[in-house]
């Protein structure tokens, strides 16, 4: 243990770290927007005055996250460019973050209910998108493939996972979309340790099957009250019989 009045050296951030950190301002600063070309590797890390191993590991490291996207090759397309995040992206390091506990499954639920019954009175109330009957075919097919009653349960899982993704994008919410895709895929394998552990799972999955089928029906009719209601009782159903663990 230190004396109180010992002084330790801090730590120097990594070179690569400083330069993504550059290149996250110009972003955050509006200077760099989507679509707009990064200079070229040897060009940055002399504008920067760090060398190209930075320059080139700071780059991987925001190609990782979404946030660049490089080309190989010549023409206008070549080069690193900055990149809209993708949901992939994101559901990437939710499902991280909660699997290395940072954030109590409990919590990442409540989120889920704040996100999925604003998305379903959007859902019923945007009867003019022009995406509208696109989404509600695609939760129309996870319904199917939830009917299967030779599907195993891991399939019913993906389905019904598939129906929530949907049922947030007909919300015309993109960034609703993006975070419940993030957070219905963190909760996949505690969903699924859930679906393991049913006794009576054939009556568990018919009450599920009949709440989408509620739902889906609801959103149709433009019902945003009943939409918002079966949403509600839907996740207070899941909830009381599928204890999310790690």
């Amino acid at each position: 243990m230190n004396d109180a009045g010992e002084w330790v050296p801090v730590v120097r951030s990594s070179t690569h770290a400083l330069v993504v950190e550059a290149i996250e301002d110009r972003i955050l600063s509006g200077d760099l927007t989507v679509g707009d070309l990064l200079p070229p590797e040897r060009q940055l890390a002399e504008n920067l005055g760090v060398s190209r191993a930075a320059a080139r590991e700071a780059i991987r490291v925001l190609e990782g996250q979404g946030v660049l996207e490089s080309h190989v090759g010549s023409g206008k397309r070549a080069g690193t460019f900055v990149a809209a995040m993708p949901s992939q992206a994101l559901s990437r390091f939710l499902k991280l973050h909660v699997a290395l506990s940072n954030f109590d499954l409990d919590e990442v639920v409540q989120t889920r209910v704040i996100l999925e019954v604003a998305s379903v009175r959007m859902a019923a109330e945007n009867r003019s998108d022009p995406d509208r009957e696109t989404v509600l075919a695609e939760m129309r097919d996870a319904t199917v493939e939830m009917a299967d009653r030779t599907a195993s349960r891991a399939a019913f899982n993906d389905a019904d996972t598939r129906f929530h993704i949907a049922l947030a994008r007909a919300g015309g919410n993109r960034l609703f979309a993006d975070l419940t895709q993030a957070i219905r895929e963190s909760l996949r394998i505690p969903n699924l340790r859930g679906f393991e552990g049913i006794v009576d799972w054939e009556g568990f999955s018919d009450l599920l099957r009949d709440q989408h089928g509620q739902i889906l029906d609801a959103i149709e009719a433009g019902d945003a009250d009943r939409a918002e209601a079966v949403v509600r009782a839907h996740i207070a159903t899941a909830s009381r019989t599928l204890p999310l663990t790690r």
